[in-house]
């Protein structure tokens, strides 16, 4: 019996991760769906603000998390720092410019950030991935180099994943999209890679993928359980 209140507080805690992960992007679905379905038209909450008003849930949420974490004196994951900036940063931008392109495209900065970190850090000899998680388990080296390339891959595709969604299910602006002097997307619909874009409106589509991107996000975490298990070493014995 002795075992099992460790075991049981383990799962406790990695059940509270996920949904600490989980309810900004909940909130940010049910925002956006009750706004775009249910009939709700005034000036400022209407089914085209719909994206501004769940982008403020979402973010007020990721906070919230943050902060609870805060008062229960849990450690914050860099990673979380990160995309809270990111998601704060682009999200607010998004919402006082009135722009939905910045919050279309906050998902790929996001990723691409985080992909950058991992690649840049092994390009000057030292391994973000270990840094972050040695104090949950220990691995060999060559282990921990596995987990960060799989993870800065995985960043990468669901960067490429979210321009594809956004791209193929917003509808196309007015003018051209140009973010830092380089244009992001053409006006109207155009073609690339011998798939058209910006021809749909169905943005809905894109908005309500956030769900399943935690979907495959948990996956993937998942499918490196078995690899991070096998190569587990034993923690060196405490001194006294």
């Amino acid at each position: 019996m002795t075992d099992e209140k460790p075991g049981l507080d383990t799962a406790a805690d990695k059940a509270n991760q996920i949904w600490g992960d989980l309810v900004p992007v909940i909130g940010f679905v049910l925002i956006y769906n009750l706004l775009r379905f249910v009939n709700i038209d005034t000036e400022w909450l209407n089914k085209e603000t719909a994206l501004y008003w769940a982008t403020g849930v979402l973010i007020v949420l990721t906070v919230g998390v943050i902060v609870q974490k805060l008062v229960k004196g849990l450690a914050i994951p860099p990673f979380l720092i990160i995309s809270s900036t990111i998601v704060g940063g682009f999200g607010l931008m998004g919402i006082l410019l009135q722009e939905k392109s910045f919050i279309y495209i906050k998902p790929t900065i996001q990723n691409l950030f985080l992909a950058s970190i991992i690649f840049g850090s092994m390009a000057v000899g030292q391994n973000v991935w270990r840094v972050m998680f040695k104090q949950v388990f220990s691995l060999p080296d060559h282990a921990w180099k596995q987990l960060a390339i799989r993870w800065g891959l995985f960043f990468v595709a669901m960067a490429l994943w979210n321009e594809y969604l956004w791209r193929t299910y917003a509808p196309g602006f007015e003018a051209p999209l140009r973010f830092a002097g380089l244009t992001i997307a053409p006006a109207g619909s155009y073609e690339f890679l011998g798939m058209t874009f910006g021809s749909k409106d169905a943005e809905d589509v894109w908005a309500n993928w956030k769900l399943g991107n935690m979907v495959i996000t948990f996956i993937f975490g998942a499918a490196n359980v078995p690899y991070t298990l096998k190569h587990l070493e034993e923690e060196p014995a405490a001194d006294g």
